[in-house]
């Protein structure tokens, strides 16, 4: 029977560990540099009420809906899925649904320690005091140096692919409970050290209000000037899109982090009420990584829309100007590196746990295996920026590193989080679902299984079109 199904990696000794695991699965480095400044750039807070709302409408259920899975099967997300087809008596096609996330989770973690090994170098460059008084240039040219080095990208990419094995290799309790008893306490109170002190440099209220300035004008419009003079406005939906997909992306849905996690999540504990504490926590550390950002920018005239490069090439100068810049910018590198380490071990635990389910193997070979296939695939990526970054390279115009990018995030992810819907919302008895979230069948279960049959779907189908460009 499900109720005596318990996993062999063993389980979070509380549902206090298991909110922190899902928490540092879905606190990325997306959080840290994407949610700020998209926010700020599509309405502030009236972007942020929109995109509440996707959250409440996609991300909830979706994740309600993959903790259950997690839980109901207490194995990873391919024997799970495997469980559950033969006992809801499904198509055996839906156990593709557990390969797909975890292949989705194997190839995002390849490229993700790369990214994640950029942050690495940055925290001793900040450390040793190498932004100090440099100008704009000086940054630009120091971080095309970095990805111009194979030698180093490769090296930094190894260290964070090491530092990841090893904390999956000591298994649920002696590896991953200990990394995010301590990653998260640390990453949460390194923010409010940057927020208190982005509080002291007199553009606080400026970056309070670019976060956080109700514009419903930029939600549903975009407004430009002609050459006659005069604005011109008409309506758009790009900012509600963009609030549809970022909700559905910053909470690790479909790729079988969240999923394994939940096998590893005490039978007694609420399922709803553990993922709207995750799903506020993920989104308070991204308000609070922009309240810690912004007004460091704007206390140094700087460009607070530079995308990406605001992490490696605008903060750097702002970190370089500042007293006690050479402290806070290393905090700010550290808090990174523990975002993104946070996320990797729960990438590539899906994977670990299945090694060790279906082969036999011991955690520690099974970490170090999957780590080094990542590690060598993450090689492209390396090269991507330097030695294979040339047209004759690429395929359709883009490089490997491109190609992970949007196969991952534009087709596997999207795909992964409607098929978890439709299994779980049309799929899974009312039963089954009944019993695993220990819930009457009540006004809140019929709104999450109604919101997870059609509204969720619906949403995720509108967030692929749109991310394959066809709308």
């Amino acid at each position: 029977m499900p109720e005596q199904r318990s996993s062999i990696h063993g389980q979070w000794s509380s549902r206090f560990i298991f909110m922190l695991a899902a928490i540092g699965s879905a606190v990325g480095l997306g959080n840290i540099w994407k949610f700020p400044y998209i926010a700020g750039e599509n309405g502030g807070g009236a972007f942020v009420l929109v995109y509440l709302c996707c959250i409440a409408l996609i991300g909830a259920p979706i994740m309600m809906a993959e903790i259950l899975l997690g839980r109901r099967g207490r194995r990873s997300p391919i024997n799970t899925m495997r469980v559950l087809v033969r006992e809801e008596r499904a198509h055996r096609a839906w156990s593709l649904l557990g390969w797909g996330g975890v292949i989705t989770g194997f190839l995002i973690l390849s490229y993700y320690s790369v990214i994640a090994g950029w942050a690495l170098a940055y925290v001793f460059r900040a450390a040793a005091g190498t932004f100090m008084g440099v100008d704009a240039e000086t940054v630009v040219a120091q971080f095309e140096g970095l990805l111009s080095s194979p030698g180093s990208v490769l090296a930094w990419h190894t260290i964070f692919m090491v530092m990841t094995m090893v904390v999956v290799a000591r298994g649920v309790r002696g590896g991953l409970e200990m990394a995010v008893t301590f990653l998260m306490p640390a990453l949460f109170v390194l923010l409010l050290i940057l927020v208190g002190y982005a509080m002291s440099l007199g553009a606080f209220e400026q970056g309070f209000n670019f976060l956080f300035n109700l514009n419903f004008g930029k939600v549903f419009q975009v407004c430009e000037t002609g050459a006659s003079g005069v604005e011109q406005c008409r309506f758009t939906g790009e900012p509600m899109l963009i609030a549809l997909g970022h909700a559905f992306f910053t909470l690790s849905l479909g790729m079988g982090a969240i999923m394994v996690y939940g096998s590893y999540m005490p039978g007694k504990t609420s399922i709803a009420s553990a993922t709207l504490v995750i799903v506020a926590a993920d989104t308070i550390v991204a308000l609070l990584a922009g309240l810690a950002i912004f007004p460091i920018v704007f206390a140094n005239g700087l460009e607070p829309a530079a995308g990406p490069g605001l992490i490696f090439q605008t903060l750097p100068i702002a970190f370089g100007a500042m007293s006690g810049g050479q402290f806070f910018g290393t905090l700010f590198f550290v808090l990174l590196v523990f975002a993104a380490w946070s996320s990797a071990i729960s990438i590539i635990e899906p994977t670990v746990a299945w090694l060790v389910e279906n082969h036999g193997m011991r955690r520690v070979p099974a970490a170090a295996l999957v780590g080094i296939l990542a590690w060598f695939l993450g090689i492209g990526t390396v090269l991507s920026f330097n030695l294979l970054s040339g047209e004759e390279f690429q395929l359709f115009g883009k490089t490997l590193f491109d190609l992970i990018d949007y196969l991952t995030a534009n087709i596997l992810l999207p795909l992964g989080g409607l098929c978890i819907a439709l299994f779980t919302g049309w799929v899974m008895s009312r039963a089954s679902s009944l019993d695993e979230l220990g819930m009457r069948d009540g006004i809140g279960y019929r709104t999450w299984r109604f919101l997870l049959r059609y509204i969720s779907p619906l949403l995720v189908l509108i967030v692929f079109f749109n991310a394959i460009g066809l709308l």
